[in-house]
């Protein structure tokens, strides 16, 4: 049996090389076999075929059928000529059929917020940095304030940086390396250099600002920065890191658009005497993190340029140290200037621009319920309807203070209230995103730092020294400071104020809500504050 089958394997083999095959199956017409000719192996008449004995059934025959039952079926008349192949023929041909349009590709990118919780979501590949903030912001029911920002962290190199708003997610997760993720926090001074370009840009770091003896004015420094004609150059004193080693040389470093470099004799920027550091185009700048620890690096203000393409070798990055937080940052956002140009300045107008559209073009929507609201005065006899807006918006807000005094006065006369002060003062403002508990000095320095170190942004915390007691952290100028808030105690009520009893509050929520809008002792206004968001 399996002799039969050899040879029968070996004829069939010998027919299909002697005759060749088109694609379709069929034997060319110049090589078709004589009708006469016999190719099966002789057989005789009597013997009985066996079922599981294989036949060899020829190609034409099979495709023959098939053209005959295709040219039996009617032709299918097409209502609309212009969409034929040729345009004569009366049947619809079947590539002018509209075909499925492919689906975009999807890729799951798993993101972690400041408190350790994560969140995968599935997003498109094409999906930028913007969008997929504005995803999370709107999954975790989030103010949308354009300063979210999505964090490529590496905590095995200590490295990190905020990806641009026209960056793909999917891309930039490609050359990450399984240590590495995706971080969704708040980022105050994204892009803060376009509304202060003084405080980013000292005189003595701006290579025009020194050959024009101060000349040029400062409004025009975004705008050599934006402008490609221009050449301007960012130079300094950097601790830099020597490849291969861990000792760091203080050498005279200088930015341009071609690249980062460093000079091998004093201050001279000759092309003999420049070293290449590294490229804009194909790398990225980083913070660094716990750099004196990870690294032995002189200060705590690290930076480290890194390649696309590179994910874990230490080898192929690139390692400097400023002196100050304001020295970094001016490197950092020279660095992006001079990479990104005139996009970067289109990825800070367009969350402006929507609001302008916004705030121009949309009404707020209201409900029936709230239309049929009207303010109402209580204090005499009968009440009376207030028809006044500015009289109904000073009596609402006097009653959201009163509350507060109200149930002061009937603790005070022994009421079984459960607005007690111990409870009230002391426990209203754990509520509030800006109170972030039992932390200490240096986690807040951390939290304000990763946020952004902008004017006026701030959080409150339980004091450490004082269990009765609370700080509140500022940033004002990149330096943070630390304000206790003491409670003290006026005809047996409970207040609290940070300038010895001199201004008092309730509570701290009329606290932050009087310096917001007030400078007081502070050396500038709360005006923003740290969140941390449970995805």
């Amino acid at each position: 049996m399996n002799s039969s089958l050899d040879n029968l394997y070996s004829t069939c083999s010998s027919i299909s090389e002697s005759v060749p095959l088109l694609k379709n199956g069929q034997f060319s017409r110049s090589q078709l076999p004589n009708s006469g000719t016999n190719y099966l192996p002789s057989m005789p008449h009597k013997q009985k075929l066996l079922r599981s004995q294989p036949m060899h059934i020829h190609a034409v025959r099979c495709l023959q059928e098939e053209q005959l039952r295709t040219s039996s079926l009617p032709a299918i008349p097409n209502t609309f000529p212009e969409l034929c192949t040729p345009a004569s023929s009366p049947v619809l041909a079947s590539g002018s059929l509209p075909q499925n349009e492919p689906v975009g590709k999807k890729s799951v990118v798993k993101v972690f917020s400041e408190d350790g919780t994560s969140k995968v979501v599935e997003i498109l590949a094409d999906m930028t940095a913007r969008d997929f903030c504005q995803l999370l912001v709107y999954q975790s029911h989030c103010v949308d304030d354009n300063s979210w920002t999505l964090v490529e962290h590496h905590p095995h190199l200590g490295l990190e940086r905020c990806l641009e708003d026209h960056e793909m997610v999917v891309q930039v997760q490609s050359m990450m390396s399984s240590e590495s993720k995706f971080l969704f926090r708040k980022n105050y001074a994204k892009y803060e250099f376009f509304k202060n370009p003084v405080n980013f840009f000292p005189e003595q770091m701006v290579a025009w600002c020194q050959q024009s003896n101060g000349s040029i004015p400062q409004s025009q420094l975004l705008q050599n920065f934006l402008n490609a004609n221009s050449c301007p150059e960012i130079q300094g004193f950097l601790y830099v890191k020597e490849v291969g080693k861990k000792s760091w040389k203080k050498l005279f470093v200088c930015l341009r658009r071609s690249g980062l470099y460093c000079s091998t004799k004093g201050m001279s920027k000759e092309p003999r005497h420049l070293q290449g550091i590294s490229d804009l185009d194909d790398s990225n700048i980083y913070s660094l993190i716990s750099c004196k620890k990870l690294y032995n690096a002189p200060t705590d203000f690290g930076i480290c340029v890194k390649p696309k393409k590179v994910r874990n070798e230490v080898k192929e990055l690139r390692f400097l140290c400023a002196e100050d937080e304001q020295s970094r940052t001016c490197w950092m956002t020279a660095f992006r200037l001079l990479k990104y140009g005139m996009l970067l300045y289109q990825n800070y107008r367009i969350p402006q621009q929507k609001k302008n559209l916004h705030t121009n073009f949309s009404t707020p929507v209201r409900s029936v319920s709230e239309n049929s609201l009207v303010a109402m005065d209580f204090s005499g006899q009968t009440g009376r309807v207030i028809e006044n807006p500015v009289e109904a918006q000073s009596a609402a807000m006097e009653e959201g203070h009163a509350w507060r005094k109200r149930s002061s006065r009937m603790n005070v006369l022994g009421s079984q209230s459960p607005l007690h002060p111990s409870t009230l003062s002391t426990a209203i403002h754990r509520t509030q995103h800006w109170f972030h508990g039992r932390i200490s000095r240096e986690e807040s320095h951390t939290i304000i730092k990763q946020q952004g170190l902008v004017d006026g942004l701030f959080l409150l915390r339980d004091s450490q020294s004082n269990p009765k007691a609370f700080v509140l952290t500022l940033c004002h100028h990149q330096k943070i400071k630390h304000f206790q808030i003491l409670p003290c105690d006026d005809d047996g009520q409970l207040f609290f104020s940070l300038d010895d009893g001199n201004t008092k509050f309730m509570d701290l929520i009329q606290l932050v809500e009087f310096y917001q809008l007030n400078k007081g002792v502070l050396p500038c206004k709360l005006k923003h504050h740290c969140i941390r968001v449970a995805l």
